[in-house]
């Protein structure tokens, strides 16, 4: 678990560590409209593998940026949901969103 003594100086280098991965930025994109299944998830995001994202989901569920509740099922159900710490990420995502588009509406009269 991330702790304020184990966190690197730098801030943007913080925040770089919780979500620099391309992966993460799309989880994070997902779970900012609500709730999602494993499956869900697994089917958003092209190209990832079921272990590469057991191991990101795990990794923020560990930083406290994602909960996860399994209901006691068969087969098991498993939700993923942003927690308040993850839903703050979002104005840090719209930035993100916004600079693409503009970078795309630019290249694209080019």
């Amino acid at each position: 678990m991330l702790t304020i003594d184990n966190l690197p100086p730098c801030p943007v280098e913080t925040t770089l560590m919780l979500m620099g991965d391309k992966w993460k930025v799309l989880i994070i994109r997902d779970l900012l409209t609500g709730t999602k299944r494993f499956g869900e998830l697994k089917k958003s995001l092209n190209g990832i593998s079921q272990k590469v994202l057991t191991q990101h989901l795990r990794a923020m569920e560990k930083s406290g940026l994602i909960h996860r509740k399994v209901y006691a099922e068969v087969p098991p159900k498993v939700e993923y949901t942003l927690t308040e710490v993850g839903q703050s990420l979002k104005q840090v995502h719209d930035a993100m969103l916004d600079w693409g588009q503009a970078y795309k509406s630019k290249n694209s009269q080019q």
